[in-house]
């Protein structure tokens, strides 16, 4: 009796591990057809003899791989993968999950970028491998053979090297190297430097560049790499932060950008520097304010201070044209009055040439009545002498004559 309960159990378990191998060889398809970039690639129908395509793809592009099957069973949380092997990476795109019913058709779109690992080769093989895993099933398709050549015309920069700490007023210099990794010629390149937030921009012309294909070891003058240098010249009114060096190599094939960061330290952000830029004075009475030129260049330079006046307020410099050396600062007065009382603003604008270096908003509060309005004096000075006229006309009023004595007559 124990010999046949044993002999059933295992006649069990045999039927379970045999139904779980059954179902985990069970494919999700076997009817599918891929495609590349609209290219048939792969084809297989009904287990029928598969009849893989070998494809042309391009380096560094990104291609669309898009594939036709029909469900062979139900299945739920179904993923497909697609990855392309590479020597030095793997690139891979996955779909999100879906559920397949048996003998319907679907059709599944996964993108990726070929990666460019083509060294001196014009061109090489890398291997697509496509899976889809269910909870049931699974499928593995044959693998791609993908032929990746070059671009045409493409140039790689090789490398970019430049300060990342710039003074601002500072000429830099911006080091680079390129090199022809397309399939053709580069002919006539410029190399555009610039800094668009600053509204610098330098091109220079860096000539040819031959393809490996094409590049010969006799001829010294053909080379697929070359190497320049460009100066940009920062601003000393640059202000202080974080900047983006946008690097641009091109010509009539070919466009190609590049970015690095930049950080610009500036000292003396301010050209014009003011201790005080209220004052609060009375009506008519004049408000002084000293104004600090700073030259941070390295040459002489010649400034044109002008005041701003109006109706209400009139302002002035006490020099308007201002000789600085270079690194040195000077010290400029401007005065200012109202009329009326209120608070004003008003500029003072400085040039350096026709460039507007600075302008400085200045405010005055006007307030009351100044002692020292010659207006005012005047009216003082009237009242304080009608006073001693009416002082002097009252004292004159008020005195009283004296009598005059009488002397008589004697007779003896």
């Amino acid at each position: 009796m124990n010999a046949k309960n044993l002999l059933v159990s295992f006649l069990a378990i045999a039927s379970i591990l045999l139904l779980a191998t059954t179902v985990s060889a069970g494919q999700i398809t076997t009817d599918y057809e891929v495609t590349i970039e609209g290219i048939i690639v792969l084809k297989e129908v009904s287990s029928n003899a598969s009849f893989p395509s070998d494809v042309n793809v391009i380096a560094g592009e990104t291609i669309t791989v898009k594939v036709y099957f029909t469900a062979d069973h139900n299945d739920s949380d179904v993923t497909m993968e697609a990855e392309i092997e590479g020597d030095k990476v793997d690139v891979s795109s996955v779909t999100s999950s879906f559920d397949v019913i048996e003998g319907k058709s679907y059709r599944k779109v996964l993108t990726l970028k070929v990666p460019y690992e083509l060294k001196d080769e014009l061109s090489d093989s890398l291997t697509l491998n496509i899976e889809m895993d269910g909870k049931e099933y699974k499928t593995e398709l044959d693998e791609i053979t993908l032929e990746v050549q070059r671009p045409s015309y493409n140039v790689d920069f090789k490398s970019i090297n430049v300060a990342q700490t710039i003074e601002a007023g500072e000429t830099f210099p911006v080091d680079v190297v390129l090199k022809n990794i397309g399939y053709n010629d580069l002919n006539d390149l410029y190399v555009t430097a610039s800094i668009p937030a600053l509204e610098l921009e330098k091109t220079a012309y860096f000539g040819d560049l031959v393809s490996d294909e094409w590049n010969s070891d006799d001829d010294d003058d053909e080379t697929d790499t070359w190497s320049g240098r460009i100066y940009l010249e920062v601003p000393y009114n640059a202000e202080a932060g974080l900047y983006a060096l946008e690097l641009m190599v091109e010509n009539d094939d070919a466009t190609i950008s590049e970015v690095k960061q930049v950080i610009v330290e500036n000292d003396f952000e301010a050209s014009v520097i003011v201790s005080a830029y209220k004052k609060t004075v009375a009506v008519g009475e004049d408000a002084d304010y000293n104004l600090l030129i700073v030259n941070p260049t390295n040459k002489l330079k010649v400034y044109k201070v002008i005041s701003e006046s109006t109706d209400t307020i009139s302002s002035n410099a006490e020099q308007s044209i201002v000789a600085i050396p270079a690194g040195s600062s000077k010290t400029v007065k401007v005065t200012a009055n109202a009329d009326s009382e209120g608070e004003y603003d008003f500029n003072i604008n400085v040039f350096s040439g026709d460039e507007l270096v600075d302008t400085v908003t200045l405010g005055l509060n006007a307030q009351g009545t100044s002692v020292t309005n010659p207006i005012v004096i005047l009216t003082i000075i009237l009242a304080i002498v009608f006073l001693v006229l009416l002082v002097v006309l009252i004292v004159l009023v008020t005195k009283k004559p004296q009598k005059s004595e009488e002397f008589g007559e004697s007779y003896y």
